[in-house]
């Protein structure tokens, strides 16, 4: 028997190689499992445009400046919202998104010098109000996420090809935007299996929503 539906938007987001999508899956079986209506998706992407220009973005062959990227996400991340978000949450359907609008916070504002509060004021013009219940920051230090990330593909994306020292300011960008962010939650996935992880996250959930 399906549970009473309830309105939820939980993203996942922090450094490359930390597990986002794997703990958006897993939370995502979880759900459903508890008879939850639940949607997955992931930014850039959910959408047909989206994921084309997702393609455009990590394209390892494309240079792309910092105010061209900002705006290829962020028109990516308006057709996300108007056809996948924003439905299903007025369905009162949890949605679960592999990053969101506080990662061109980060990236962009931050890592490509564009500024947070700039990136951050064209945020509100795009999210129309739509804000995550709760984000969960999977925090790594940058040389193990790339780690991992070498040890499941040879074909790093865009992103992952970056060099460390931006990928060092992409973990301190997270870190200092969780100073102001009264909804994220840092977990320190640093030597943890995918299921601890997991298992962390379900605790906070069930704290927090009673899910």
């Amino acid at each position: 028997m399906r549970k009473t539906q309830r309105k939820l938007f939980i993203v996942f987001d922090g450094p490359e190689g930390g597990g986002k999508s794997t703990q958006a899956k897993l939370l995502c079986e979880h759900l459903k499992q508890k008879g939850y209506d639940v949607v997955l998706t992931r930014e850039p992407g959910g959408t047909k445009m989206a994921e084309m220009v997702r393609k455009i973005i990590l394209s390892p062959r494309l240079q792309i400046t910092p105010m061209a990227e900002l705006l290829l996400y962020e028109a990516a991340r308006a057709q996300h919202i108007a056809e996948v978000i924003a439905p299903s949450l007025k369905e009162n359907k949890i949605v679960i998104s592999d990053r969101f609008a506080d990662a061109s916070v980060v990236y962009q504002g931050y890592a490509r010098g564009l500024g947070m509060k700039f990136v951050e004021t064209l945020n509100r013009l795009v999210v129309g109000g739509i804000t995550p219940d709760i984000t969960f920051i999977l925090d790594i230090h940058p040389d193990e996420g790339l780690s991992r990330i070498k040890n499941r593909t040879k074909n790093f994306d865009r992103m992952e090809k970056e060099d460390l020292e931006f990928h060092h300011k992409i973990r301190e960008g997270y870190l200092k935007l969780a100073n102001r962010r009264k909804n994220f939650y840092i977990i320190d996935v640093n030597n943890k299996s995918s299921q601890e992880v997991h298992d962390i996250i379900v605790n906070i959930l069930k704290r927090k929503f009673k899910l």
